[in-house]
């Protein structure tokens, strides 16, 4: 005996937390809390300087497994996950710039969309 037609098909795959452009506006976020972190401690400011120094240890440990895993899921290349986690504790700017070269490359047109050089 067959299944019937009209049989509910398997539900379309979902996206899930883990996103290129997720992943991208959090690294950019982490590098203002880090550009910000920089300034207060040369400020001499303690308070905003310890707020911003646990925000930018947990948001580096946080990001470094999202991009880890978004690296095994395929969601972004093995070069922003490195740029992240190894890098990303010393300073996320690296990490925001590779995500942003991306974008640039995923964003220019293929060589059939390009018009011809005349």
């Amino acid at each position: 005996m067959s299944a019937p037609v009209d049989a509910p098909s398997a539900p379309a795959p979902r996206a899930g937390p883990l996103t290129f452009t997720r992943l991208k506006w959090t690294s950019l976020f982490h590098s203002v809390v880090y550009l910000s972190l920089i300034i207060c401690a040369l400020a001499g400011l303690a308070g905003p300087t310890l707020v911003l120094g646990w925000t930018h240890g947990i948001l580096w440990i946080a990001m470094s497994m999202a991009c880890l895993l978004a690296v095994r899921q395929r969601v972004i290349p093995f070069r922003i996950g490195i740029a992240v986690a190894v890098l990303g504790g010393l300073g996320p700017f690296i990490g925001s710039y590779e995500f942003v070269r991306e974008q640039g490359r995923r964003d220019a047109p293929t060589t059939e969309q390009r018009p011809a050089l005349e």
